[in-house]
């Protein structure tokens, strides 16, 4: 069963995602990308993993800059779900910066 982490896990698992910080009961991560087709490529893969984890981030996106945003929202808070999303998205807009 999923369950919450506390402030200090959550502390702890900010440290393995750098680029995240925390909102409230979520987790925040904006990215800047060199086009808008290239900003909707990794909103497709993102999609891809969101589905396959079932776990779906809320994205805003607007034209070139992508604000990702995760939070367990049946538990209120921030899970091991939320930090594991967070990295697969960290990849993926690394990947995306090698293009």
């Amino acid at each position: 069963m999923t369950q919450l982490l506390n402030d200090s896990a959550v502390d702890q698992a900010l440290g393995d995602v750098r680029e995240w910080r925390r909102e409230d009961d979520s987790i925040v991560r904006m990215a800047e990308l060199p086009s808008f087709p290239a900003a909707i490529e990794v909103v497709d893969r993102v999609a891809e993993l969101a589905e396959a984890a079932d776990h779906h981030p809320d994205i805003d996106i607007r034209w070139r800059t992508l604000t990702f945003r995760l939070s367990t929202h049946f538990l209120g808070g921030l899970t091991e779900r939320d930090f594991a999303l967070a990295k697969q998205i960290d990849e993926v807009l690394a990947a995306a910066d090698q293009v």
